[in-house]
């Protein structure tokens, strides 16, 4: 019998939440009551409400849940907890996790029996302690603060089969950040924590020797340390199976120990997030994020020449004082420099942060529901947020997908990137008036219907790019509008993209 669910809605099946094993490990004596449910935010609300509701409980026995609320699945949470007390009003609804560990708590989760802000190992055990003694924890709102890394128990061995099968492995080999960039929550946690490495090492060792060969790593700044840093490339580097391994990285601090190691890795098997966000020093500053633009230039080089690395470099649009035109002029500097995916995110105003002291001398204008995102600044109006937004999904879909690797470049042979892929998004989403559910072949084809009567591009070589790049990947079938400009497709080349890399795959 289980007196307490631990659970939360994931964005999508393939990701899980580290947050609860990490709960789960820390639960001591009542672990054995315990059990994790995973949902995601696409599942129905009732339907999640019965699977928690129908668990087997002792008659006398107390039933506690906990949830993880975060931007993705805030509104989700409120309408199921909302759900969960109207059915059984007695049931302890606890909640943890960063959309409600700040202030203001913008969506309506006052149904909610507890609330613990912070970093919750410890402080959800003894609330569960205290509730299932019948006793009534103090305050309703339990501030938990920080832990020390070294007094928890970690959450590896709580992945089951089935996620090391089908699923993202989330792990972390420190918390906190060290610089002070007012849109993100981890600026909150100036202190950098690291996790005893060689216990780190030895649930890494667990891990692997269970199968999984994907480690997604959560820290903001893997290489702050190139002691430890280098430790855990050394891990992987002794392996010898096919693997994966994503690390987000600064992009000013890559010290010789480090480059000699990231070179070392094969294609397709290491991925850097390397945070950018502008390039403009005025809004750098205006945001206190730190911004040495000639070391980015040469690391960046240096992963472009001489590693196998797979970069996403992240820009935001709507940053304080930021116009269109200085956006543009980071990206085509980006695209200039590098042929990696280049990420467009859209501004968020998150709680917690101090983004809104910039409110009133930008006119910074953002939505009140989840994710926050900015409508309009004293730079760009509504109407251009709303067109950027569409420039990034169509980004993402031609330019970061590795599907048009090659016949996406035909877009800019001057390489005026941004003008030219704006250009093309507004005509897109003119056609299909959707940025949602359009096919492989749909995109390829208005692609070269765009290439052909806009840019007036000859057709075979335009089909032979698309070719080229849709039938990389093995299992593809040849697109029939493309047919009539090739006899022959070779299967000699084709890449076979499956498993946790398979878009990286597709890069090569």
């Amino acid at each position: 019998m289980k007196n307490i669910t631990l659970t939360t809605l994931n964005a999508r099946y393939s990701h899980t939440s580290l947050a609860l094993r990490y709960l789960f490990a820390n639960l001591k004596e009542l672990q054995q009551h315990a059990d994790i449910v995973e949902f995601t935010i696409n599942d129905n609300i009732q339907d999640i409400t019965e699977q928690l509701l129908t668990k087997p409980l002792l008659a006398e026995n107390v039933r506690i849940i906990g949830i993880g609320v975060y931007i993705w699945n805030a509104i989700q949470v409120s309408e199921l907890i909302q759900t969960l007390k109207k059915i059984s009003p007695e049931t302890i609804i606890i909640l943890g996790g960063p959309e409600v560990s700040y202030d203001p708590i913008r969506i309506n989760m006052s149904v909610a029996d507890y609330i613990i802000r912070g970093e919750g190992e410890l402080a959800f055990y003894e609330v569960c302690k205290t509730i299932l003694n019948h006793q009534m924890p103090v305050t309703r709102v339990v501030d938990a603060g920080t832990v020390s890394l070294d007094a928890i128990e970690l959450p590896y061995r709580y992945y089951t089969d089935e996620d090391v099968k089908n699923r993202h492995i989330y792990v972390e080999a420190s918390r906190g950040c060290p610089f002070s960039c007012e849109f993100c929550l981890s600026s909150i946690d100036h202190r950098v924590r690291n996790l005893f490495i060689n216990r780190l090492l030895d649930e890494f060792e667990i891990l692997w020797r269970r199968g999984v060969r994907n480690f997604k790593f959560i820290d903001r700044t893997f290489n702050l340390s190139p002691k430890i840093s280098n430790q855990i490339l050394d891990f992987f580097l002794t392996k010898s199976d096919d693997y994966f391994v994503h690390f987000e990285v600064i992009p000013d601090h890559f010290p010789i120990s480090i480059q000699q190691r990231i070179k070392q890795f094969k294609p397709a098997s290491l991925q850097l997030e390397i945070g950018i966000q502008t390039l403009n020093i005025d809004v750098a500053a205006t945001i206190q994020r730190k911004l040495n633009i000639a070391k980015i230039k040469t690391n960046i080089a240096f992963l472009e020449e001489h590693t196998h690395a797979h970069m996403h470099l992240d820009l935001i649009v709507g940053l304080p004082g930021e116009s269109l035109e200085s956006f543009a002029q980071g990206l085509n500097q980006l695209c200039s420099l590098t042929n990696a995916e280049i990420q467009i995110g859209i501004l968020k105003s998150l709680s917690g942060t101090s983004l809104s002291r910039h409110n009133t001398v930008y006119n910074m204008v953002y939505s009140d529901i989840p994710p926050y995102d900015i409508l309009k600044s004293d730079q760009l109006s509504f109407d251009d947020i709303q067109k950027m937004k569409r420039f990034a999904r169509f980004w993402n879909l031609y330019k970061n997908s590795g599907n048009f690797k090659k016949s996406i470049t035909l877009l800019w042979p001057n390489n005026d990137v941004f003008e030219r892929f704006f250009a093309f998004s507004l005509w897109i989403y003119a056609q299909t008036n959707a940025t949602w559910q359009i096919s492989l072949d749909r995109l390829a084809a208005l692609l070269f219907d765009y290439l052909i009567h806009i840019e007036h591009d000859d057709k075979q070589y335009i089909a032979d790019c698309l070719v080229q790049d849709l039938m990389k990947i093995e299992g593809r079938v040849l697109p029939a509008f493309l047919r009539p400009y090739t006899p022959y497709t070779s299967k000699k080349t084709q890449v076979k993209a499956s498993g946790h890399n398979k878009r990286q795959l597709r890069h090569l």
